[in-house]
């Protein structure tokens, strides 16, 4: 066996190699569901836009969804519930920010500035009487 220290440092580095591939792996399979769970999300809200009152849709996906994909858990009513929340929450969040960046722009690019400006110009006019 080969067991000095270059082999060593060797080893640590493939190992090191492996690990950072398994969580490269897991971060992208998340990324991928995290999409999913916000596009399924966004469905489930569009169609309950315009679904007529008291259609249960929640309660056929579930059921189409479970019958297509029975390996698969987490298509219950409460689960695609959350996904649909999910969605309204982060995009009405993202409209808010979308709204302060709007609102900041009208103000310029430092807010802060301007209300000092505004205090040097009362000042200043408070000093000339």
């Amino acid at each position: 066996m080969i067991l000095d220290h270059d082999y060593k440092l060797w080893i640590i580095d493939i190992k090191s190699k492996i690990r950072s591939a398994q969580m490269k792996a897991a971060l992208a399979v998340n990324a991928s569901l995290i999409e999913f769970y916000w596009d399924l999300g966004k469905m489930i809200a569009e169609k309950q836009a315009t679904a007529v009152w008291g259609s249960k849709l929640l309660a056929q996906v579930s059921k189409d969804l479970k019958d297509e994909f029975p390996e698969m858990s987490g298509f219950s009513e409460s689960n695609l519930k959350t996904c649909k929340l999910f969605y309204q929450y982060f995009t009405s969040r993202s409209q808010a920010v979308n709204q302060l960046v709007l609102t900041s722009k009208e103000f310029g690019s430092q807010p802060v500035n301007q209300l000092e400006n505004s205090f040097e110009s009362l000042n200043a006019a408070t000093d000339e009487n």
